[in-house]
């Protein structure tokens, strides 16, 4: 673990989510010595699923050495945003640090405020321990997570830095081993225990992604239990279903080993599968010849635009356009393949 410097005492740091999980870990990281904790976040009342409102966190940050100050802020509300902003002010005289879920502006912040402000993005390697894990990924998953704390103690590292340091993406693993950092089973909720990558990051071995962009094996069509009208099918969905097809090998399958049913509405809808279970994988029009692990129900549209990397897997499915019953860990899998796809659709 990272040990506290006492640095960020006096420092006012706005936190969004800071109620529960990663947001309240760096909170409580940031406490110990003796920040200012502005808790941007929505739950004021326990959830029942969920544990943790702003005043519970305002509590627990108090108690580790810290200010809290607990705001009322759904991010998409402009208004409650600049509330909480005069708030923090008014309280603590400005805020020096932020945390917001806003990688995508960190390039266009950072040269903006060059010399005012850093800015930089942080993202784990591996999957993080939180209550939405564990509502997303079901009963076990937390074996093949890491605890909130190795994302506390990154953004503590970022904390330290001087203003120069910014424009940076950043993972949470390698920032810390600058730090010095050598024994990771001390963040593991399960130490020697397998770990799940992070959503977003390409984390297929080299050989692998090599293969695919080669085209690799190009195995054919699976009979299973294809509908008799799936060669005359044509469209967006077809041609999506072509390239995944022409990426699949026996190293894509055994890094995946699993079976995915796709149910579409719209035009050229219906019920595909993409089998990387068995021997060289397999796609189709129909249901799998083996009972799926994963089915995932949304438009051909967004289908279409999920595997062509304009629109995210985790976003899709946090939004409602995306469906998804089964094992949650084989569907993260899954978007591993789809990373790998945006540069052939």
């Amino acid at each position: 673990m990272l040990p506290n410097t006492g640095k960020l005492a006096g420092c006012t740091l706005f936190i969004t989510g800071a109620s529960r999980g990663i947001g309240k870990a760096i909170a409580l990281k940031a406490a110990k010595d003796g920040a200012n904790i502005v808790i941007a976040a929505k739950t004021t009342s326990a959830h029942p699923k969920l544990p943790g409102t702003i005043y519970t966190a305002a509590e627990e940050i108090e108690a580790a050495g810290g200010k809290a100050l607990p705001c009322i802020v759904d991010v998409r509300d402009e208004q409650q945003i600049s509330n909480a902003v005069e708030k923090a002010v008014e309280k603590f005289g400005a805020y020096t640090i932020a945390k917001y879920g806003m990688s995508m502006c960190v390039l266009g912040m950072a040269e903006e405020f060059k010399g005012e402000i850093a800015v930089n993005a942080l993202w784990p390697r591996t999957a993080i321990h939180t209550a939405a894990m564990d509502m997303l990924g079901g009963s076990g998953i937390e074996s093949q997570c890491r605890k909130v704390d190795i994302i506390a103690d990154a953004a503590y590292s970022i904390f330290k830095k001087p203003k120069n340091f910014t424009g940076n993406f950043i993972i949470d693993e390698n920032i810390l081993k600058e730090e010095g950092i050598k024994n990771f089973d001390v963040y593991a909720i399960k130490p020697g225990h397998p770990l799940l990558p992070d959503f977003f990051l390409d984390e297929l071995p080299d050989e692998v992604t090599k293969k695919m962009e080669s085209h690799g094996a190009v195995p054919a069509f699976k009979e299973g239990k294809q509908d008799t009208k799936s060669r005359q099918r044509s469209g967006p969905v077809e041609e999506t279903f072509r390239i995944v097809k022409e990426s699949l090998s026996d190293d894509v399958v055994n890094a995946t080993q699993a079976v995915y049913q796709f149910e579409l509405s719209g035009d050229d809808g219906g019920t595909w599968f993409l089998d990387l279970k068995s021997k060289g994988g397999s796609v189709g029009f129909g249901e799998p010849a083996e009972r799926a692990d994963v089915v995932m129900s949304m438009s051909t549209e967004d289908f279409v635009k999920m595997f062509s990397g304009k629109l995210k897997p985790t976003m899709a499915f946090m939004s409602g356009k995306l469906k998804i019953k089964g094992n949650m860990g084989l569907a993260i899998k899954l978007e591993k393949l789809m990373n790998q796809m945006d540069a052939k659709l």
